[in-house]
């Protein structure tokens, strides 16, 4: 009969390299406390690293790079997926994903609909923020983005080659998407970003 360390190292060593896991995914092998010690255990041994408190990844190695980290993007995605909740990138981070910034935050910020929570990674934080359901309502993957990122930035702030950026992206959202998602805008995000569609309507005429 195998151990509790053994089954835990096996379901591990099958699992594709990249996988992050948590200690609520062995359950039902031993007590909380023998997951726990185990799962140490093999980061001493390095079959797996720690990312963060309750959180291990197996790594995955390159020939020519090593040893390769998962995004932030990809660590928030996994806990979003465990727990059962929806994030959205927020702020420079949205704007980031955007092409609109080439300022990448060391503290990634998410809005979700689960607990409001703040996870220390390496020298960076993943910050989960709770917000109302109005903002899941977004149909739009980049005007919900392009909305979002831009309720953290000062309009008046914006250079031409982040309008032109933004226009570009305006013409990649479908219509109906857009329009929905503008109903849900701020008032000076939905008035700003109008100016911008009529902008693009007159110099395609």
């Amino acid at each position: 009969m195998k151990s509790i360390h053994d089954s835990i190292e096996a379901q591990i060593r099958a699992s594709n390299p990249g996988t992050i896991f948590f200690p609520s995914d062995f359950r039902g092998l031993g007590s909380e406390d023998a997951i726990r010690q185990s799962l140490s255990r093999l980061c001493k041994e390095g079959v797996l690293d720690r990312l963060a408190q309750g959180i291990y990844l197996l790594p995955m190695y390159d020939e020519e790079l090593g040893k390769l980290k998962p995004s932030m993007e990809k660590i928030a995605e996994a806990i979003a997926a465990k727990e059962h909740v929806r994030i959205m990138p927020t702020g420079m981070h949205a704007l980031n994903k955007l092409g609109l910034s080439t300022q990448v935050p060391i503290n990634i910020v998410y809005l979700t609909d689960g607990p409001r929570r703040t996870i220390k990674v390496g020298k960076g934080k993943l910050i989960f923020k709770s917000t109302v359901p109005k903002k899941f309502a977004f149909s739009g993957s980049i005007s919900r983005s392009l909305i979002i990122g831009l309720e953290e930035q000062n309009l008046n702030e914006i250079t031409g080659d982040m309008q032109d950026r933004i226009q570009s992206l305006l013409k990649k959202e479908k219509p109906e998407l857009l329009k929905h998602d503008l109903k849900l805008a701020p008032a000076k995000i939905h008035h700003y970003l109008t100016e911008l569609l009529n902008t693009s309507k007159h110099e395609m005429v």
